[in-house]
């Protein structure tokens, strides 16, 4: 097998293929969890509804793991995927909002048992202050944002507050240092250099649903598109 190192030399790595590397890194985690030792692209995507040759694509951006006849080692490969998604620390989170959307964020298990870790609620409401969500997340004053993501060391924040309020919280949030913001907010966000941003509008998804529910039959709605 050979080594993982990437090769330097080539196109930089879309959105879509880390958003898939993420998909075959549940997969992996299922397969580890039935005892299974490796796996092949083939049998990867068959199992898990992908496509064989996109695995293979995505995976070889980063060096080449599968023997020719055996497979993937599945521990090992799954392994590699974490470190490149950067899972291999933990990371800290910060969550404005302690609405009903914010408290539901703060108290999904799947955060702190897959490398992320929700050290607190911001709210600008002082009804909402010194309490904690049912998880035990407590929630601060918005004002003490900066000193939160300093004494944390938080690295990612996520926005969970009314549209209005959006942008004036993700300037906050990158005043303070951070540099990736998740915006559950309805509203596009004004991006800085050097600051990720991705948006979760289920809005979009559901009229984009619409749209194929209108005009399903018709011949104008594309197929899912994946890269080549």
């Amino acid at each position: 097998m050979a080594g993982p190192e990437r090769n330097e030399n080539k196109e930089p790595i879309s959105e879509l293929t880390t958003e898939r590397l993420s998909i075959y890194l549940r997969c992996l985690n299922h397969l580890e969890s039935m005892d299974e030792k490796t796996v092949s692209s083939h049998e990867l995507a068959r199992r898990f509804h992908l496509n064989s040759s996109q695995i293979r694509k995505d995976l070889a951006y980063f060096g080449e793991f599968g023997i020719r006849g055996v497979g993937y080692n599945v521990s090992r490969l799954k392994q590699h995927l974490r470190s490149t998604l950067g899972l291999d620390k933990m990371r800290n989170i910060i969550i404005a909002g302690a609405g009903n959307l914010g408290m539901a964020l703060a108290d999904y298990n799947g955060f702190h048992s897959n490398g992320f870790y929700i050290v607190a609620l911001l709210e600008t409401d002082p009804a909402k202050c010194d309490r904690a969500s049912r998880s035990g997340i407590p929630v601060y004053p918005s004002a003490r944002m900066a000193a939160i993501v300093r004494k944390h060391n938080v690295e990612i924040g996520i926005i969970a507050v009314p549209a209005d309020n959006a942008q004036s919280v993700c300037d906050a949030m990158v005043e303070a240092g951070i540099c990736a913001v998740l915006n559950f907010a309805p509203v596009q966000i004004r991006r800085r250099a050097g600051v990720k941003v991705k948006s979760v509008d289920l809005r979009i998804n559901l009229e984009s649903l619409s749209f194929y529910l209108t005009n399903a039959g018709t011949g104008i709605c594309a197929e899912d598109e994946e890269e080549e």
